[in-house]
């Protein structure tokens, strides 16, 4: 799941302010993060290595260190320390958590194949990215669905005002996210356009990755905050 993640965050930071946005916006892709960590060191190494050949389909990445379930309990673990120390609330920590965990609930339904801890112990999910990736995409769709309208429905109920535009702006951002996952489900770019055979150093897909994740949350750390509350008289 890519888009769906970050809407889990928006509601986190609805109910918890005192949080921060980005401090949510990370806490929700922490096992994202940590997988193109390593990538880098070799730990997750993940194919293909062109971007222009990749598809969320074929796709293969062994993520015994950054998704598995045994790892899992320290990245709760240390998302709780990190927000406990930054906003001095253990509230804070413990949402935090629960966006790592819900990374991993929402991943067995629309994600890569999870294990226990490695390949050779018990699957931990549907592995629909591989499966059936049309229906993961379905479900992340569904999910981004939910968690926004929730999100915008308590807006209303708490008195914030938001602009057209910057209603649509933030939906836009999931929508371009399920309509990039759709358009690389099983051809990939090169197939796509004919794209020849080449190598500048940027068309590697874990750096692609990297920054789509970054803008993503620069993005909706910029947009998300720009609101009104209704004064009551």
């Amino acid at each position: 799941m890519l888009a769906g993640h970050y809407a889990t965050a928006l509601v986190a930071y609805q109910k918890y302010p005192k949080g921060t946005l980005l401090y949510f916006l990370i806490a929700s892709q922490l096992q994202d993060f940590l997988w193109f960590l390593f990538h880098y060191l070799n730990l997750e190494r993940t194919t293909p290595d062109d971007v222009f050949d990749t598809t969320v389909s074929n796709m293969v990445v062994n993520m015994l260190y950054s998704h598995d379930l045994v790892p899992l309990i320290a990245w709760l673990v240390i998302i709780f320390i990190i927000g406990k120390l930054l906003f001095k609330d253990n509230k804070i920590g413990l949402v935090g958590s629960a966006l790592v965990l819900g990374h991993f609930v929402l991943d067995f339904f629309s994600g890569h194949p999870h294990h226990i801890f490695g390949l050779d112990t018990g699957e931990v999910g549907l592995g629909n990215y591989a499966a059936n990736v049309y229906q993961a995409i379905a479900i992340e769709a569904f999910a981004i669905v939910v968690f926004l309208w929730y999100f915008f429905t308590q807006e209303i109920k708490n008195g914030v005002k938001r602009s057209f535009k910057n209603k649509a702006s933030i939906i836009g951002m999931f929508v371009f996210g399920i309509a990039f996952m759709l358009s690389i489900a099983t051809t990939s770019f090169r197939e796509l356009f004919n794209i020849p055979e080449f190598d500048f150093g940027f068309n590697t897909s874990v750096p692609t990755l990297v920054l789509t994740y970054a803008g993503m949350i620069l993005y909706l750390n910029y947009f998300v905050p720009k609101f009104e509350v209704n004064k009551k008289s």
